[in-house]
Protein backbone atom coordinates (compact mmCIF):
# COMPACT_ATOMS: atom_id res chain seq x y z
CA UNK A 1 0.00 0.00 0.00
CA UNK A 2 1.36 3.56 -1.33
CA UNK A 3 0.67 6.55 1.04
CA UNK A 4 1.26 10.32 1.22
CA UNK A 5 1.38 11.63 5.11
CA UNK A 6 0.50 15.20 6.29
CA UNK A 7 1.39 16.53 9.71
CA UNK A 8 0.11 19.35 10.80
CA UNK A 9 1.92 21.40 14.01
CA UNK A 10 0.12 24.53 15.46
CA UNK A 11 1.40 26.14 19.22
CA UNK A 12 -1.21 23.74 21.11
CA UNK A 13 0.16 20.46 19.13
CA UNK A 14 3.65 19.52 18.12
CA UNK A 15 3.87 16.34 16.53
CA UNK A 16 7.11 14.26 15.90
CA UNK A 17 7.41 13.40 12.47
CA UNK A 18 10.19 10.69 12.97
CA UNK A 19 7.48 8.62 14.85
CA UNK A 20 4.75 9.36 12.44
CA UNK A 21 6.96 7.73 9.81
CA UNK A 22 7.76 4.72 11.87
CA UNK A 23 3.56 4.23 12.53
CA UNK A 24 3.33 4.76 8.71
CA UNK A 25 6.33 1.44 7.94
CA UNK A 26 4.76 -0.35 11.15
CA UNK A 27 1.52 -0.65 9.05
CA UNK A 28 3.38 -1.73 5.84
CA UNK A 29 2.55 1.40 3.72
CA UNK A 30 5.73 2.97 1.06
CA UNK A 31 5.53 6.28 1.92
CA UNK A 32 5.09 8.23 -0.98
CA UNK A 33 5.69 11.78 0.35
CA UNK A 34 4.89 14.24 3.98
CA UNK A 35 3.08 17.36 3.55
CA UNK A 36 3.51 19.57 6.80
CA UNK A 37 2.19 22.72 7.68
CA UNK A 38 2.37 25.09 11.16
CA UNK A 39 -1.17 26.60 11.04
CA UNK A 40 -4.22 26.39 13.55
CA UNK A 41 -6.54 23.78 12.56
CA UNK A 42 -9.23 24.58 9.74
CA UNK A 43 -12.22 24.17 10.74
CA UNK A 44 -13.28 22.53 7.55
CA UNK A 45 -9.78 20.30 6.23
CA UNK A 46 -7.84 21.01 9.18
CA UNK A 47 -4.95 22.01 7.09
CA UNK A 48 -5.40 24.95 5.05
CA UNK A 49 -6.99 25.95 1.88
CA UNK A 50 -3.27 26.54 0.21
CA UNK A 51 -1.93 23.45 1.52
CA UNK A 52 -5.11 21.11 0.70
CA UNK A 53 -4.08 22.57 -3.00
CA UNK A 54 -0.44 21.11 -2.49
CA UNK A 55 -1.94 18.21 -1.33
CA UNK A 56 -4.68 17.53 -4.29
CA UNK A 57 -1.65 18.26 -6.80
CA UNK A 58 0.68 15.40 -4.50
CA UNK A 59 -2.06 13.13 -5.39
CA UNK A 60 -2.97 13.64 -8.87
CA UNK A 61 1.39 13.20 -9.28
CA UNK A 62 1.82 10.08 -7.06
CA UNK A 63 -1.74 8.65 -6.98
CA UNK A 64 -1.25 7.03 -3.64
CA UNK A 65 -3.79 4.29 -2.05
CA UNK A 66 -4.73 6.42 0.99
CA UNK A 67 -3.90 9.98 2.24
CA UNK A 68 -2.78 9.84 6.31
CA UNK A 69 -2.90 12.45 8.64
CA UNK A 70 -0.76 12.38 11.40
CA UNK A 71 -3.96 14.86 13.53
CA UNK A 72 -7.01 13.52 14.89
CA UNK A 73 -9.70 14.65 12.22
CA UNK A 74 -13.22 15.05 13.18
CA UNK A 75 -15.51 12.63 10.62
CA UNK A 76 -16.51 15.83 8.60
CA UNK A 77 -12.95 17.04 7.91
CA UNK A 78 -12.45 13.76 6.99
CA UNK A 79 -15.61 13.81 4.49
CA UNK A 80 -14.77 16.84 2.79
CA UNK A 81 -11.10 16.11 2.55
CA UNK A 82 -12.40 12.87 0.42
CA UNK A 83 -14.91 15.11 -1.47
CA UNK A 84 -11.60 16.97 -2.85
CA UNK A 85 -8.74 14.23 -3.13
CA UNK A 86 -11.10 11.51 -4.05
CA UNK A 87 -8.70 9.08 -1.83
CA UNK A 88 -9.36 7.22 0.78
CA UNK A 89 -8.51 9.29 4.03
CA UNK A 90 -7.66 7.70 7.41
CA UNK A 91 -6.10 9.97 10.67
CA UNK A 92 -3.01 8.79 13.49
CA UNK A 93 -5.75 6.79 15.32
CA UNK A 94 -7.10 4.91 12.32
CA UNK A 95 -3.23 3.87 11.25
CA UNK A 96 -2.74 2.74 15.02
CA UNK A 97 -5.69 0.27 15.11
CA UNK A 98 -4.89 -0.88 11.67
CA UNK A 99 -1.04 -1.60 13.32
CA UNK A 100 -3.35 -3.39 16.43
CA UNK A 101 -4.88 -5.40 14.06
CA UNK A 102 -1.72 -6.65 12.31
CA UNK A 103 -0.13 -7.34 15.90
CA UNK A 104 -3.45 -9.11 17.31
CA UNK A 105 -2.69 -12.62 18.29
CA UNK A 106 -5.32 -14.12 21.15
CA UNK A 107 -8.57 -14.07 21.05
CA UNK A 108 -8.87 -11.10 24.04
CA UNK A 109 -6.10 -8.56 22.17
CA UNK A 110 -8.69 -9.13 18.30
CA UNK A 111 -11.97 -8.25 20.32
CA UNK A 112 -9.88 -5.09 22.14
CA UNK A 113 -9.22 -4.00 18.39
CA UNK A 114 -12.40 -4.94 17.29
CA UNK A 115 -14.35 -2.69 20.08
CA UNK A 116 -11.68 -0.03 19.52
CA UNK A 117 -12.25 -0.16 15.75
CA UNK A 118 -16.42 -0.36 15.78
CA UNK A 119 -15.80 2.93 18.53
CA UNK A 120 -13.92 5.01 16.31
CA UNK A 121 -16.87 4.05 13.31
CA UNK A 122 -19.59 5.11 15.41
CA UNK A 123 -19.42 8.84 14.57
CA UNK A 124 -18.20 8.36 11.17
CA UNK A 125 -21.40 6.64 10.39
CA UNK A 126 -23.59 8.82 12.15
CA UNK A 127 -21.76 11.74 9.62
CA UNK A 128 -22.66 9.40 6.71
CA UNK A 129 -26.00 9.21 8.29
CA UNK A 130 -26.18 13.17 8.89
CA UNK A 131 -24.89 13.90 4.97
CA UNK A 132 -27.94 11.77 3.53
CA UNK A 133 -30.18 13.87 5.28
CA UNK A 134 -28.92 16.86 3.83
CA UNK A 135 -28.44 14.89 0.09
CA UNK A 136 -24.10 15.25 0.45
CA UNK A 137 -23.36 11.83 -0.65
CA UNK A 138 -24.47 7.87 -0.47
CA UNK A 139 -24.17 6.40 2.80
CA UNK A 140 -21.52 4.34 5.01
CA UNK A 141 -19.13 2.88 2.42
CA UNK A 142 -21.88 3.31 -0.70
CA UNK A 143 -24.78 1.62 1.88
CA UNK A 144 -28.18 3.81 1.88
CA UNK A 145 -29.49 5.81 4.38
CA UNK A 146 -31.48 2.31 5.72
CA UNK A 147 -28.82 0.39 5.36
CA UNK A 148 -26.14 2.57 7.02
CA UNK A 149 -28.76 3.02 10.08
CA UNK A 150 -29.20 -0.89 10.55
CA UNK A 151 -25.25 -0.91 10.49
CA UNK A 152 -25.22 1.02 13.13
CA UNK A 153 -27.20 -0.52 15.33
CA UNK A 154 -25.14 -3.71 14.02
CA UNK A 155 -21.70 -1.48 15.29
CA UNK A 156 -23.79 -0.95 18.81
CA UNK A 157 -25.04 -4.65 19.15
CA UNK A 158 -21.54 -6.07 18.66
CA UNK A 159 -19.87 -3.59 20.87
CA UNK A 160 -21.91 -4.62 23.65
CA UNK A 161 -21.46 -8.36 23.03
CA UNK A 162 -17.63 -8.03 22.62
CA UNK A 163 -17.67 -5.77 26.52
CA UNK A 164 -19.38 -8.94 27.75
CA UNK A 165 -17.08 -11.22 26.26
CA UNK A 166 -13.97 -9.10 27.93
CA UNK A 167 -16.08 -8.52 31.11
CA UNK A 168 -15.72 -12.23 31.20
CA UNK A 169 -12.15 -11.97 30.68
CA UNK A 170 -11.34 -9.49 33.22
CA UNK A 171 -13.29 -11.62 35.97
CA UNK A 172 -11.00 -14.60 35.00
CA UNK A 173 -7.92 -12.69 35.57
CA UNK A 174 -9.08 -11.85 38.44
CA UNK A 175 -9.46 -14.81 39.72
CA UNK A 176 -6.23 -15.69 38.70
CA UNK A 177 -4.68 -12.86 40.41
CA UNK A 178 -5.81 -13.41 43.85
CA UNK A 179 -4.54 -17.02 43.62
CA UNK A 180 -0.91 -15.34 42.73
CA UNK A 181 -1.34 -12.99 45.64
CA UNK A 182 -2.59 -15.47 48.12
CA UNK A 183 0.75 -17.63 46.79
CA UNK A 184 2.54 -15.02 47.82
CA UNK A 185 4.13 -13.47 44.81
CA UNK A 186 4.90 -9.71 44.08
CA UNK A 187 2.56 -8.40 40.98
CA UNK A 188 4.89 -6.13 38.80
CA UNK A 189 3.62 -3.60 35.79
CA UNK A 190 5.84 -3.02 32.91
CA UNK A 191 4.67 0.11 31.61
CA UNK A 192 6.06 2.57 29.23
CA UNK A 193 6.05 3.74 25.30
CA UNK A 194 6.03 1.57 22.64
CA UNK A 195 8.94 0.54 21.82
CA UNK A 196 10.75 1.31 24.80
CA UNK A 197 11.93 -2.22 25.26
CA UNK A 198 9.59 -3.84 27.97
CA UNK A 199 9.95 -7.42 26.32
CA UNK A 200 13.23 -7.35 26.25
CA UNK A 201 13.48 -6.80 29.53
CA UNK A 202 10.97 -9.01 30.57
CA UNK A 203 12.88 -11.66 28.50
CA UNK A 204 15.92 -10.72 30.82
CA UNK A 205 14.34 -11.10 33.81
CA UNK A 206 12.20 -14.16 33.45
CA UNK A 207 15.15 -15.47 31.42
CA UNK A 208 12.27 -16.30 28.53
CA UNK A 209 12.28 -15.36 24.87
CA UNK A 210 9.41 -13.47 24.29
CA UNK A 211 8.86 -11.96 20.87
CA UNK A 212 10.65 -8.21 20.85
CA UNK A 213 11.50 -6.46 17.94
CA UNK A 214 12.66 -2.92 17.33
CA UNK A 215 9.14 -1.83 16.24
CA UNK A 216 6.02 -0.29 17.50
CA UNK A 217 2.88 -1.83 19.60
CA UNK A 218 4.76 -5.76 19.02
CA UNK A 219 2.76 -6.33 22.21
CA UNK A 220 -0.77 -6.28 22.32
CA UNK A 221 -1.60 -9.90 24.67
CA UNK A 222 -0.62 -9.43 27.84
CA UNK A 223 2.21 -11.65 28.87
CA UNK A 224 3.42 -12.62 32.63
CA UNK A 225 6.07 -14.34 33.69
CA UNK A 226 7.80 -15.11 37.22
CA UNK A 227 11.39 -14.46 38.50
CA UNK A 228 12.78 -14.68 41.51
CA UNK A 229 14.07 -11.23 43.30
CA UNK A 230 15.96 -13.31 46.11
CA UNK A 231 14.12 -15.09 47.87
CA UNK A 232 10.42 -13.00 46.86
CA UNK A 233 8.24 -14.66 44.23
CA UNK A 234 7.75 -11.93 41.56
CA UNK A 235 5.23 -11.76 38.60
CA UNK A 236 6.05 -9.62 35.72
CA UNK A 237 3.29 -8.09 33.31
CA UNK A 238 4.01 -6.81 30.08
CA UNK A 239 1.25 -4.55 28.76
CA UNK A 240 0.26 -2.37 25.61
CA UNK A 241 2.87 0.02 24.79
CA UNK A 242 2.15 3.37 25.10
CA UNK A 243 1.86 7.19 22.71
CA UNK A 244 1.55 10.30 22.86
CA UNK A 245 -2.38 11.46 22.90
CA UNK A 246 -3.45 7.58 23.53
CA UNK A 247 -7.43 8.46 22.53
CA UNK A 248 -10.22 7.37 25.41
CA UNK A 249 -11.69 5.12 22.68
CA UNK A 250 -8.60 3.31 22.96
CA UNK A 251 -8.05 3.09 26.78
CA UNK A 252 -11.52 1.98 27.22
CA UNK A 253 -11.31 -1.10 24.07
CA UNK A 254 -7.56 -2.04 26.07
CA UNK A 255 -9.05 -1.30 29.81
CA UNK A 256 -8.92 -5.02 30.99
CA UNK A 257 -4.77 -5.01 29.76
CA UNK A 258 -4.19 -2.04 31.01
CA UNK A 259 -5.89 -2.81 34.20
CA UNK A 260 -2.85 -5.19 35.00
CA UNK A 261 -1.06 -1.51 35.61
CA UNK A 262 -4.11 -0.88 38.40
CA UNK A 263 -3.89 -3.97 40.07
CA UNK A 264 0.28 -3.82 40.14
CA UNK A 265 1.68 -3.47 43.56
CA UNK A 266 4.76 -1.70 41.52
CA UNK A 267 4.58 0.05 38.26
CA UNK A 268 7.83 -0.43 36.53
CA UNK A 269 8.16 2.48 33.92
CA UNK A 270 10.43 2.10 30.54
CA UNK A 271 12.22 4.72 28.67
CA UNK A 272 14.37 4.40 25.83
CA UNK A 273 17.56 6.37 27.04
CA UNK A 274 19.41 6.14 23.53
CA UNK A 275 17.17 9.14 22.47
CA UNK A 276 17.30 13.00 22.63
CA UNK A 277 16.71 14.41 25.79
CA UNK A 278 13.71 16.37 24.10
CA UNK A 279 11.78 12.42 22.98
CA UNK A 280 12.47 11.18 26.55
CA UNK A 281 10.56 13.93 27.88
CA UNK A 282 8.04 13.76 25.59
CA UNK A 283 7.23 10.15 26.20
CA UNK A 284 7.39 10.24 29.74
CA UNK A 285 4.65 12.99 29.95
CA UNK A 286 2.36 10.82 27.55
CA UNK A 287 3.58 7.80 30.02
CA UNK A 288 2.34 9.69 32.79
CA UNK A 289 -0.57 10.92 31.38
CA UNK A 290 -1.79 7.35 30.39
CA UNK A 291 -0.96 6.45 34.32
CA UNK A 292 -2.83 9.53 35.21
CA UNK A 293 -6.03 8.64 33.25
CA UNK A 294 -5.83 4.93 35.15
CA UNK A 295 -5.71 6.52 38.31
CA UNK A 296 -2.30 4.67 38.90
CA UNK A 297 0.29 7.65 40.02
CA UNK A 298 -0.16 6.68 43.77
CA UNK A 299 1.41 3.33 42.80
CA UNK A 300 5.47 2.84 43.77
CA UNK A 301 6.34 3.92 40.26
CA UNK A 302 10.31 2.59 39.88
CA UNK A 303 11.57 4.40 36.02
CA UNK A 304 14.18 2.48 34.41
CA UNK A 305 16.54 4.16 31.56
CA UNK A 306 16.94 0.95 29.13
CA UNK A 307 19.23 0.86 26.44
CA UNK A 308 22.38 2.41 28.33
CA UNK A 309 24.57 0.30 26.34
CA UNK A 310 24.00 2.76 23.05
CA UNK A 311 25.09 6.09 25.49
CA UNK A 312 27.77 7.37 27.49
CA UNK A 313 27.63 6.90 31.15
CA UNK A 314 28.03 10.34 31.70
CA UNK A 315 25.30 11.00 29.34
CA UNK A 316 22.92 8.42 31.20
CA UNK A 317 23.57 10.18 34.40
CA UNK A 318 22.32 12.96 33.33
CA UNK A 319 19.01 11.87 31.84
CA UNK A 320 18.41 10.64 35.32
CA UNK A 321 19.30 13.47 37.05
CA UNK A 322 16.61 14.87 34.17
CA UNK A 323 14.14 12.29 35.09
CA UNK A 324 14.75 13.40 38.77
CA UNK A 325 14.22 17.19 38.06
CA UNK A 326 11.00 17.04 35.85
CA UNK A 327 9.28 14.08 38.44
CA UNK A 328 9.56 17.28 41.03
CA UNK A 329 8.02 20.01 38.47
CA UNK A 330 4.93 17.95 37.90
CA UNK A 331 5.18 16.52 41.47
CA UNK A 332 4.84 13.11 40.70
CA UNK A 333 6.70 10.75 43.36
CA UNK A 334 9.00 8.48 42.02
CA UNK A 335 10.48 5.31 44.31
CA UNK A 336 13.93 5.57 42.18
CA UNK A 337 15.22 6.50 38.30
CA UNK A 338 17.66 3.23 37.08
CA UNK A 339 20.00 2.48 34.45
CA UNK A 340 19.69 -0.87 32.79
CA UNK A 341 20.54 -2.61 29.40
CA UNK A 342 18.16 -5.23 28.99
CA UNK A 343 19.70 -6.52 25.80
CA UNK A 344 22.87 -6.98 27.70
CA UNK A 345 20.76 -8.11 31.09
CA UNK A 346 22.89 -5.42 32.65
CA UNK A 347 20.07 -4.94 35.75
CA UNK A 348 22.26 -4.94 39.20
CA UNK A 349 20.68 -1.02 39.75
CA UNK A 350 17.05 -2.35 38.63
CA UNK A 351 16.86 -5.46 40.92
CA UNK A 352 18.83 -3.89 43.55
CA UNK A 353 16.04 -1.26 43.80
CA UNK A 354 12.94 -3.58 43.61
CA UNK A 355 14.20 -5.57 46.76
CA UNK A 356 13.86 -2.38 48.45
CA UNK A 357 10.33 -1.03 47.09
CA UNK A 358 9.25 -4.53 47.31
CA UNK A 359 10.40 -4.53 51.09
CA UNK A 360 8.54 -1.25 51.59
CA UNK A 361 4.96 -2.13 49.93
CA UNK A 362 1.74 -2.63 52.74
CA UNK A 363 1.65 -6.22 51.85
CA UNK A 364 5.08 -6.38 53.66
CA UNK A 365 6.07 -6.14 57.36
CA UNK A 366 8.67 -6.47 59.79
CA UNK A 367 8.15 -9.20 62.26
CA UNK A 368 9.97 -10.80 65.43
CA UNK A 369 8.63 -14.67 65.10
CA UNK A 370 9.03 -16.98 68.27
CA UNK A 371 9.36 -20.44 67.82
CA UNK A 372 9.56 -22.90 71.00
CA UNK A 373 9.56 -26.34 69.47
CA UNK A 374 13.13 -26.70 67.88
CA UNK A 375 11.67 -29.39 65.09
CA UNK A 376 9.41 -26.92 64.02
CA UNK A 377 12.14 -24.06 63.03
CA UNK A 378 12.92 -25.69 59.64
CA UNK A 379 9.04 -25.43 58.35
CA UNK A 380 8.91 -21.86 59.97
CA UNK A 381 12.26 -20.86 58.47
CA UNK A 382 11.09 -22.24 54.97
CA UNK A 383 7.94 -21.04 54.60
CA UNK A 384 9.39 -17.22 55.39
CA UNK A 385 12.04 -17.69 52.86
CA UNK A 386 9.63 -18.41 50.28
CA UNK A 387 7.35 -15.34 51.07
CA UNK A 388 9.76 -12.83 52.80
CA UNK A 389 13.11 -12.06 53.74
CA UNK A 390 15.08 -13.66 57.10
CA UNK A 391 16.81 -10.78 58.93
CA UNK A 392 18.72 -12.72 61.31
CA UNK A 393 18.16 -15.40 63.64
CA UNK A 394 19.31 -15.98 67.53
CA UNK A 395 18.96 -19.82 67.96
CA UNK A 396 18.23 -21.07 71.74
CA UNK A 397 15.74 -22.85 74.53
CA UNK A 398 13.49 -20.71 71.64
CA UNK A 399 14.63 -19.37 68.36
CA UNK A 400 14.15 -15.79 67.54
CA UNK A 401 13.51 -14.97 63.91
CA UNK A 402 13.36 -10.81 62.82
CA UNK A 403 12.53 -10.89 59.09
CA UNK A 404 10.12 -9.48 56.31
CA UNK A 405 6.99 -11.10 55.89
CA UNK A 406 3.88 -10.30 53.48
CA UNK A 407 1.05 -9.86 56.38
CA UNK A 408 -1.40 -11.87 54.54
CA UNK A 409 0.88 -14.83 55.60
CA UNK A 410 0.70 -14.48 59.27
CA UNK A 411 -1.89 -16.43 60.26
CA UNK A 412 -0.02 -19.12 58.36
CA UNK A 413 3.09 -19.07 60.53
CA UNK A 414 0.95 -18.92 63.97
CA UNK A 415 -1.05 -21.93 62.71
CA UNK A 416 2.76 -23.34 62.47
CA UNK A 417 2.87 -22.70 66.23
CA UNK A 418 5.03 -19.55 66.17
CA UNK A 419 4.23 -16.79 68.20
CA UNK A 420 4.56 -13.40 65.82
CA UNK A 421 4.73 -9.75 66.77
CA UNK A 422 5.25 -7.05 64.62
CA UNK A 423 8.40 -4.82 64.42
CA UNK A 424 9.09 -1.07 63.29
CA UNK A 425 11.00 -1.17 60.09
CA UNK A 426 14.65 -0.54 60.66
CA UNK A 427 16.19 2.88 59.48
CA UNK A 428 19.80 2.12 57.68
CA UNK A 429 22.55 1.11 60.47
CA UNK A 430 19.72 0.81 63.48
CA UNK A 431 18.35 -2.57 64.99
CA UNK A 432 14.47 -3.55 64.95
CA UNK A 433 11.89 -2.26 67.42
CA UNK A 434 9.19 -3.84 69.00
CA UNK A 435 5.86 -2.23 68.21
CA UNK A 436 3.51 -3.24 71.02
CA UNK A 437 0.49 -2.11 69.40
CA UNK A 438 0.54 -4.78 66.39
CA UNK A 439 -2.20 -7.37 65.82
CA UNK A 440 -3.42 -9.03 62.57
CA UNK A 441 -6.85 -9.39 64.09
CA UNK A 442 -6.48 -13.14 65.06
Amino acid sequence: MRAIGVIRNSRRERLSRAEFEELLRSAGYEVLAIAEQNREEHPRYNIGPGKLEELKELVRELKPDKVIFANRLTPSQAYNLWKELRVEIIDRWQLVLEIFEKRAHSKEAKLQVELASLQYEVPLVKEAIRRIRLGDRAGFKGMGEYQTQQYLKHIRYRMGRIRDELERVKADREVKRKKRENAGFVLVALAGYTNAGKSTLLNALANDNIEAKNQMFTTLDTTTRRFRLGTKRILATDTVGFIDGLPPFIVEAFHSTLEEIVKADIVLLVLDSSEPWGEIRRKFLASLQVLRELKALEKPILVALNKIDLIEEADAKEKVRLIWELARERGISLEDVVKISAIESRLDELMDALNRIVLKLPKYGAFRITVEEPEKVPAVMALINSVGEVLSVEYGEKTRIDAYVQTGMVGEIKKMGAEIERLNHPSEGEELEQDEGYSDGG
